[in-house]
Parts: C-alpha cells; structure tokens; sequence
C-alpha cells in the first residue's frame, strides 16, 4: 500500500517511455509488481489464472510476457525481493489479511448472484503470495537470465541502495514508499503505456518518472520531514492520524519544522489534539533513514536464457498455452542472436 502522497507528487512527475530507459538498469519492486499481477491479470468471473491442477499461474503470466518487453527495449531489469518485514509492519499485514477475508466472502456472495462484474472487484482484493509463488517467480527470472535481489528487509530499501550505488538508474514501484526510502529516481506503471477500463470508463496509464530532490525542493523540505509527514498520514509501519490527510501533514510540518514540536505544542487538528509516542517516530524514522539493507550484494552477471527449463516450467508443469509461449520464445530467440551478431561485430572492428 504505501504512503498516500499521490496529490503533492503530481506537482513533479513526468510521463516518459520505454525509449527513456533505453539501456537503463532498474531495480523492481519484485513483491509489488508480483501482487499486480494478481490483483488484475484475472478470468472473467475475477478468480485468477490457474493451471490444471488449481495452482495460481497469474503472476508467472504476468512476469514472463512483462520481462520479455523490457529486454526487447534494450532495459535491464533487475528483480528486488522482500526479506523478512519489521515487526512494525506486522500490525498492516494483520489489516490486510483481515480485508482479503472479508473480500472474499463477498466474492463468493456476488459468485452466487452470477454477478461477475461485482465478483471480479472484490476478487482483486483476494490476493494473495505464498512461499511456492515467490520461489517459481524466482525460478522463472532466473531461466530468463535476468539479476535477482534478495533483500534482507524492505525491497524498497534495497532498490534504493542499489540506485544510490549506481548500480541502477531507478527504482519501479507503485508504492511511494520508496521516495522515503531515499530512492532518488522512482518509476510508476512500468510496463507498455496501455489502456485499462476502471469503473466502465477507459483510461491510458503512463509510466511515472519522479525526482526525489525535485519532489522535495517543490516541497520545500528535507527528506526527513518528509518521513514526519509520512508518519502523520499513515505508512504500513504506522496507521497515521486521524484526520490528517497530505496537504494537511505538509501544512503542519512546515508550520512547526518537526513533529516533536507538533506534540509540544499541543497542536489540535478537528478538535483533537496530535499525540504520537516520541520512542515509535524514532522507531519509523531509523527505518526509513537506516535501512536494514544487503550493502555486499553482488548483482550476478546476466545469464544466457533457458529455454528449454523456460518450456518445461510454463508448458508442462503449468500447461500455459504452447503457441503463446513458443511465440514469445521466439522473440527471446531473436533477442539472443541479435545480441550475438553485435558481439561479433565489435570482436571484428
């Protein structure tokens, strides 16, 4: 989920194109992008793909067709997965897991009324990750030769570190948390500028660019106001405060420069006065300042694509359609040899 700060990043961002990131690594937010394919690549009646044994094939779908489109423009993904999530953390995972059980019970309401438009709403909600999905994602990146990260924490945290090092350009993600994680460049809708119907009504997403240091200098404040201000709202380590929504968390960090000296002051918002324990903001703060990130990783060099594990673990094991997936092999296979010839040509020069 993230922070809620859509309305004061639209100031800043920009739209841009594949063409933008020619050449460009960038550093994916493996668990989120994983939970959109669930969440949206989905049947008629909102229950997800599967194969013939029931198992969930939605995410592979998802990430085999997207990768293959990033290579094709010359991008170089790189798969960032989450390690183990702070105990602060605990308390959203509770709340969500208790919003999917109650989601789901509507789902199957609607399924019974044969209303399938309100089903597959409700489906959306329903998703969910298990250790087999997280493991054949792997599987599946690995056998088409891109670099996987394992963090040891937040995924966000560790995309950042890598942009921060220069081993990628930009962090993608739906979620701004990364802009709090010091992500200095974050993508949004990073996939093929498309059309997606929402409530009956058509419209095109674009990829999102932002800029951390433009975002906070339209701002006017430093990163860590910006986590302040974070807190204030609501953030997956903290339910934020009732009552204060983005402009009013700005308004109020720039008034009084810090929330210690919102509580101080006694500051009242709708007649209530702001109180956060001063031990839990340093407690989110040194996450977001102090990631607990892998600073030895090593980003493994690409390697040559498997084709024929890439068949035996979309065909066989999870009976994908054989004509899609040969297709799309074969768009790999032309990848490769032009990659090939160009070798050849710079070994002749």
């Amino acid at each position: 989920m993230g922070v809620k700060i859509n309305e004061l990043v639209n100031e800043v961002k920009r739209t841009i194109t594949f063409e933008n990131l020619f050449k460009k690594s960038i550093a994916i937010d493996a668990f989120n992008t994983i939970y959109q394919f669930l969440a949206i690549i989905r049947q008629r009646d909102g229950t997800p793909l599967k194969d013939f044994q029931g198992n969930v094939t939605s995410h592979l779908s998802g990430l085999f067709y997207r990768t293959i489109n990033f290579l094709e423009h010359n991008i170089k993904p790189i798969y960032v997965f989450d390690g183990i999530s702070s105990e602060l953390k605990l308390e959203t995972i509770r709340e969500r897991r208790k919003v999917k059980e109650e989601a789901k019970v509507k789902m199957i309401k609607a399924l019974d009324a044969e209303d399938f438009k309100e089903a597959k709403k409700f489906a959306q909600l329903t998703s969910s990750l298990d250790s087999g999905m997280i493991e054949e994602s792997k599987k599946l990146i690995e056998c088409m030769g891109v670099p996987i990260i394992q963090a040891t924490s937040e995924g966000e945290a560790q995309s950042a570190f890598l942009v921060e090092k220069g081993d990628a350009w930009a962090c993608a993600s739906q979620d701004y948390d990364t802009l709090l994680f010091g992500g200095e460049r974050l993508i949004r809708n990073f996939a093929i500028n498309r059309s997606r119907k929402i409530r009956d009504t058509s419209i095109t997403l674009d990829i999102e660019y932002v800029s951390l240091n433009k975002f906070l200098g339209n701002l006017g404040i430093t990163r860590e106001q910006l986590i302040e201000m974070a807190i204030l709202i609501g953030t997956d380590f903290f339910p934020g405060i009732k009552g204060i929504g983005q402009k009013t968390a700005l308004d109020l960090i720039i008034k009084y420069d810090s929330l210690e000296n919102i509580i101080k002051n006694e500051v009242k918002v709708g007649g209530k006065e702001v109180f956060i324990d001063l031990d839990i903001i340093a407690q989110i703060k040194d996450i977001f300042l102090n990631p607990d990130v892998k600073k030895d990783y090593k980003i493994p060099k690409p390697k040559k694509i498997d084709f024929e594990k890439l068949e035996e673990l979309l065909i066989e094991e999870h009976n994908f359609s054989r004509q899609r997936v040969e297709n799309a092999l074969d768009r790999l296979r032309k990848l490769n040899e032009s990659k090939v010839q160009v070798s050849l040509d710079d070994f002749i020069k």
